[in-house]
């Protein structure tokens, strides 16, 4: 047991539950069975195993000094916590959100093991329960949903599900707690693993199915109470998660035409659906530290997909990884880079919004990063709200999901164990300006500082910052590097020239010293000369710090 105290606002108990359900993604496809099966990761699903939630609802909780109601934050205020137990209990899934064109009232779709809850959060310091829509046959750790219009299409692990199909205009009024119906239902496969929507189209895409070898199983829904089997992509074999796009990015010769990108496992899928009846193939990469290819999605300009692996934390000790994708020809994609966190934890699902990607990472909770210096590369936090307090490990509990589209600008983030967390965040400040062309930059400052964490652990806190040959601060560029224990990091410099990264993992037994190592300056228009590095205070060589353990 383990008890965080929150900021005067509530007391968050938690309990290991005697008899749970498992929270991590396990897939039917053959291709990765014994990596899913390995005595290693069972041993670790067994042990990550949901906690029971006991904790009180929370109300209009802000950030403050780095917490709201004792969960560790950052420019993210907590409007709302409903646990399970007032959303009709259950585990948390998948989260999707709608908003009624008629009233403009916001709902958020919460999946759960015994079916899906939706509730009104127009007033996101009052949220109302309005009921359940029960599974179509048995409970299960995985349901999705996705929209099109103002109905909701759910798909479920459990055998003989199908999709159920609910007009969500029948929440229009609601007040009390009903237990709802399905308008519809498509029984042309069973279970599946997930379901994506073009509502350009008006096309959904049903993965992981027992159908089309667990491809993409097309279901036209232009008549959504009368759903119809529209083809098969199966050339793949298993798909895990899928997005589909009416594709308008720099790739001419694909403009216009529906295309999906497939998360298969071990590679990145890119299948032109244009024609139901004839899908064609357009790519399929592999990349470096492949474990799981899980989910992704592109930028809004649809030249980078932004994709996440779900066993590479825990399969190879990497921090936090997003993998970089360049989408200009998607008939060949490229990934450019595997931008890391120092994080451990294991990154789930992330979507898209303007310049940021709000990703779900499991025991990190919602991860809100920075993508406006993607083209480089690089990703940088700029929100956070922890919905797992006290560890960021490479374990399936907490964030299963996010949805930051809302007009309002309200976040909704499922927590596998906790309940429904509504949210703002606060990203209203503007990026530094990016540096003028021509400019030769260096290191003019190295500072680092180490502090215990937890027992031996300890972790290094380095601030860089970097001028140009008039030693005038440098806004704007990304400063990359290798801690001691090869651990990457990278940062993005603000206004003043100065960035920071971080690494907590470290150990006083094992690491005496620690130490972080610059090895890149750079941005468009700029060029880096180590040579000229330097530090004024004299505690490194302006390239290289060390520091001794705490």
């Amino acid at each position: 047991m383990r008890r965080i105290v929150g900021a005067a606002v509530a007391l968050l108990t938690m309990f290991v539950v005697a008899a749970p359900v498992a929270a991590h993604d396990i897939p039917i496809g053959q291709e990765m069975a014994a990596v899913y099966n390995s005595p290693h990761l069972a041993a670790a699903f067994a042990a990550d195993q949901p906690l029971a939630n006991t904790a009180v609802p929370v109300i209009d909780a802000p950030c403050e000094d780095g917490f709201a109601a004792g969960y560790a934050c950052s420019n993210v205020d907590l409007l709302a916590f409903m646990p399970l137990a007032d959303v009709g209990g259950g585990s948390a899934n998948d989260i999707w959100g709608w908003t009624d064109p008629v009233t403009g009232e916001e709902y958020a779709l919460l999946g759960k093991t015994t079916g899906t809850a939706f509730i009104n959060i127009t007033d996101p310091l009052a949220p109302v329960y309005l009921g359940d829509l029960p599974t179509q046959t048995s409970s299960s750790s995985w349901r999705d949903l996705k929209i099109d219009g103002d109905h909701v299409f759910i798909v479920s692990e459990a055998s003989n599900h199908g999709m159920q199909v609910f007009d969500l205009t029948r929440l229009r009024g609601a007040t009390g707690v009903t237990t709802w119906t399905v308008d519809a239902h498509y029984n042309q496969f069973g279970n599946a693993h997930n379901i994506a929507v073009n509502e350009d189209t008006d096309f959904a895409y049903a993965v992981g199915t027992g159908t089309c070898s667990g491809g993409l199983h097309m279901i036209d829904i232009s008549d959504p109470l009368n759903p119809t089997n529209a083809g098969c992509f199966s050339s793949d074999g298993y798909t895990h998660d899928v997005q589909c796009v009416v594709y308008n990015g720099p790739d001419a010769s694909h403009v216009g035409s529906e295309i999906c990108i497939a998360s298969n496992e071990d590679t990145v899928t890119v299948v032109d659906v244009t024609d139901k009846n004839a899908p064609v193939q357009l790519s399929r990469k592999r990349y470096r530290n492949s474990s799981y290819t899980h989910q992704g999605w592109l930028t809004e300009d649809h030249k980078y997909f932004l994709l996440d692996d779900e066993l590479d934390e825990a399969n190879r000790g990497l921090g936090t990884t997003t993998y970089i994708w360049d989408m200009t020809n998607i008939d060949s994609p490229v990934m450019i880079s595997a931008s890391s966190s120092t994080n451990p934890s294991i990154d789930h699902n992330q979507y898209v919004l303007g310049d940021y990607s709000y990703q779900a990472n499991y025991r990190s909770g919602l991860r809100i990063q920075d993508i406006s210096n993607v083209a480089n590369g690089t990703m940088t936090e700029a929100a956070f709200f922890d919905i797992y307090p006290g560890s960021d490990s490479a374990a399936f509990n907490g964030a299963w999901s996010s949805f930051p589209y809302f007009d309002s600008g309200v976040v909704i983030v499922s927590g596998i164990e906790q309940g429904l967390f509504v949210l703002r965040a606060n990203l209203d400040s503007e990026p530094p300006p990016p540096p003028p062309d021509d400019v030769i930059a260096h290191v003019g400052d190295l500072d680092a500082s180490a502090s215990i964490t937890t027992g031996s652990r300890y972790k290094l806190d380095v601030t860089v910052a970097v001028h140009d040959a008039d030693d005038v601060a440098v806004a704007g560029v990304t400063v990359s590097g290798t801690f001691s224990n090869n651990q990457t990091g990278s940062c993005v410099t603000a206004t003043d020239g100065t960035c920071e990264v971080s690494n907590e993992r470290f150990s006083t037994r094992r690491n005496p010293e620690a130490s972080f190592t610059v090895s890149s300056v750079s941005a468009t228009g700029v060029s880096y000369d180590a040579a000229a590095n330097h530090d004024p205070d004299g505690d490194s060589d302006g390239t290289t710090i060390l520091v001794t353990a705490p």
